[in-house]
């Protein structure tokens, strides 16, 4: 059967329709508003693999270019490889959708949504969050949904749900909200340096816009009367888990209480080994020795958040709110443009910065167009940083969505083009990690950036918030989480901002959802910390360097008038060539005008805009030039004193002394100095060598 729903919220219609595409997956929607429409599909194997102890979640975004009318570009035309952009919407989809499965699923889950058809007026994040969430619903796999999504902006002032890409260039914030009908699952975005209360504000906004688009998932499966099928959820066996907690639990507890991590992990694996062995010759067998190991993890998980919710110590010692000791350094690699190490607790980031001009940035392909970026950060996590062993690779979707974090807390206090022409990019290289390595990078970007004398508008620091709660009501909220508490808790809620407000935040959740009061605390409870972690970086630089490193290179624009720019280029580009041959410097000009000198040499630099200068600037009469002899005749020498603007020096005006053969006091291509000594009325320009003081 073939079952729509359809419902307008706000200015948008949203429609779902299953049945009728896609029908041998186990749960398929198509889903449209406007001209935009997703296939949302989803498949579960029936039974968990032999021995599975994990659950398999596989969440993929893939646009298709024949959805806005075009044909891919390289070499094969065709979809490849998902760019950035497609990783990060993946990442947003499986995010919320992950922890709604029931403990002990561990049977594989392929959920796959697709842009069929592109609408440049609908943004896509939010509606593909909610077709994922709409395609489990309408299947017969287990799901606690549904859950909706939503992208919110600011717009003069008043919150706009699931705004257009023209209105997000006025927006002051960009937030995706995911949730159930009352709960936030996810959070994810961006802002202008915005108060704790307007975050709140946005939050609630978003949470009403959420509610309506699960009731609306709910009135779209309920005449389906779908029954989810039965699946066998891994459980413990109670016998063993038993002798285990018997065993383990105090051990555990007291080991835990050791706030040095290597000695903490230490004694946590010998008493694992030490209980392994004990279940072993208790049972007379070593067939459970996988779920021993698997109940040990358990038995960890409450040991370390009950010393929290009834003691109020973390594992390290520290008290909720405490931050771990911070150390930071500025100009540590001499190569670079600029260069920090921030380190907090066992967490350190190496920042480098370079500098680079308009040829340098990134260009990449959207529904949207060709797009271009001059603001990178590049997030890479070696293995060593957490003493493992581990086979090198290109970025995961892990480092790729780090980087965009950090990115995002930074850009916002970046100065603009116009201000400082630059390509910027930002590497974090993670030395060493125990939790949360992309707020480090924000702190050490923040660093080198001010090290290199990028002139941002204010420091950015960022901080990691964590959560334990119990069924008793009971709850914990801890600033700056290591690596155990992120494992062990319930919320994972990084933000990054100024003194003045946050310019970045991500919430991840691996509970069905909490309450605004509870992301209330934690707001002003990071706040807190942020202005905290910022003293400490102050104390190595307070102010950005006041000058370029010597090995940046030097950046200079001029702007000439729009229907000029030919003379500047020149015939197949003549000029152009010309004064980059002569000064060295690299030159770009765009469509309005806009002219980009860069050079790592301050004269080459000013020679070019000079050159630049004398194509615009007015010949005049008694105007020295300094001149290129371009071509010499039996009656004179023709010198270029601007691209494109050549004059005649008469033989007779080339000595003060008789000259009796121009290359006797001349050679094509050398440098003179000329002065203007007539010009007719065809524009053609007497020029004199002899009355032009001569450099020696």
């Amino acid at each position: 059967m073939i079952f729509t729903q359809s419902k307008s919220l706000g200015r948008d219609t949203v429609s779902m329709e299953t049945g009728k595409w896609a029908k041998q997956a186990h749960g398929s929607v198509v889903y449209r508003v406007g001209n935009l429409v997703l296939l949302a599909t989803v498949c579960a194997s029936d039974d968990a693999k032999e021995g599975q102890d994990f659950f398999p979640l596989t969440c993929e975004y893939n646009e298709k270019m024949y959805s806005v009318g075009r044909i891919p570009g390289g070499y094969f035309k065709r979809e490849a490889k998902p760019p950035e952009h497609e990783v990060l919407i993946s990442r947003l989809i499986d995010r919320p959708i992950r922890p709604m499965f029931p403990e002990g699923y561990f049977c594989e889950v392929q959920l796959l949504v697709q842009v069929l058809s592109a609408d440049k007026t609908v943004c896509i994040q939010g509606h593909a969050i909610t077709a994922a969430s709409a395609a489990l619903a309408a299947s017969d796999i287990p799901f606690h949904g549904p859950i909706a999504g939503v992208r919110v902006g600011r717009i003069n002032g008043e919150f706009v749900a699931n705004p257009t890409n023209l209105e997000m260039q006025t927006s002051d914030m960009d937030l995706i909200v995911a949730g159930t009908h009352k709960n936030i699952v996810m959070i994810e975005g961006e802002a202008n340096e915005i108060s704790n209360e307007d975050m709140m504000a946005a939050l609630t906004f978003a949470q009403k816009v959420i509610a309506d688009l699960v009731e609306l998932q709910n009135e779209f499966v309920s005449p389906m009367n779908i029954t989810k099928r039965e699946v066998k959820l891994k459980t413990p066996n109670e016998e063993v888990t038993k002798l285990v907690r018997d065993y383990a639990f105090e051990k555990l507890g007291k080991a835990n209480r050791n706030t040095e991590k290597a000695k903490r992990s230490s004694d946590i694996n010998e008493i694992n080994k030490q209980t392994v062995e004990y279940i072993k010759e208790k049972l007379g067998t070593d067939e459970y020795t996988k779920e021993v190991k698997h109940f040990l993890h358990e038995l960890e998980y409450e040991v370390v958040r009950d010393l929290v919710l009834s003691e109020g110590i973390r594992a390290d010692g520290r008290k909720p709110e405490e931050i771990r000791a911070i150390s930071c350094e500025i100009n540590v690699l001499p190569g670079a443009h600029g260069s920090s190490i921030f380190t907090r607790g066992q967490t350190q980031s190496l920042g480098v910065m370079t500098l680079g001009t308009s040829m340098d940035n990134q260009r990449y392909e959207s529904l949207e167009g060709q797009k271009e970026k001059n603001f990178m950060l590049h997030y890479n996590f070696p293995a060593f940083s957490v003493g493992e062993v581990r086979r090198s690779s290109g970025p995961g979707r892990r480092e790729i969505g780090h980087g965009n974090l950090a990115e995002r807390a930074l850009k916002k206090v970046l100065p603009s083009q116009d201000k400082f022409p630059y390509v910027i990019r930002l590497v974090s290289e993670i030395l060493e990690s125990n939790g949360s390595s992309s707020m480090a990078s924000v702190c050490s970007g923040t660093l080198a950036l001010m090290s290199g004398g990028v002139p941002i508008k204010a420091p950015v620091a960022g901080i990691a918030m964590g959560l334990f709660s119990d069924d008793k009501g009971r709850f914990a909220v801890l600033s700056d989480i290591a690596g155990i508490e992120d494992h062990f808790g319930d919320m994972d809620f990084k933000l990054a901002g100024t003194k003045n407000g946050i310019t970045s935040f991500q919430m991840d959740l691996k509970v069905t959802g909490l309450g605004l009061e509870v992301l209330k605390k934690a707001i002003e409870q990071a706040e807190r910390g942020r202005d905290h972690i910022m003293g400490e970086m102050l104390k190595s630089i307070d102010k950005v360097a006041d000058h370029l490193a010597v090995t940046a290179p030097r950046i200079h624009q001029i702007q000439i008038p729009k229907d000029r720019i030919g003379e500047l280029i020149g015939p197949g580009g003549k000029n152009i060539r010309a004064i980059i041959e002569h000064s060295g410097s690299d030159i770009n000009v765009d469509d309005t005008g806009k002219v980009t000198i860069s050079s790592p040499d301050t004269n080459s630099l000013k020679k070019a805009e000079d050159m630049i200068e004398g194509i615009f600037r007015d010949i005049e009469i008694g105007a020295i030039y300094d001149g290129l002899i371009k071509k010499i005749t039996d009656f004179g020498a023709f010198v270029e004193i601007a691209p494109g603007k050549e004059g005649l020096v008469h033989i007779s005006k080339l000595d003060s002394k008789r000259v009796a053969n121009v290359r006797d006091v001349v050679t094509e291509g050398q440098i003179i100095q000329v002065k203007v000594i007539g010009i007719d009325k065809q524009g053609k320009i007497d020029l004199s060598k002899k009355d032009a003081p001569q450099k020696n």
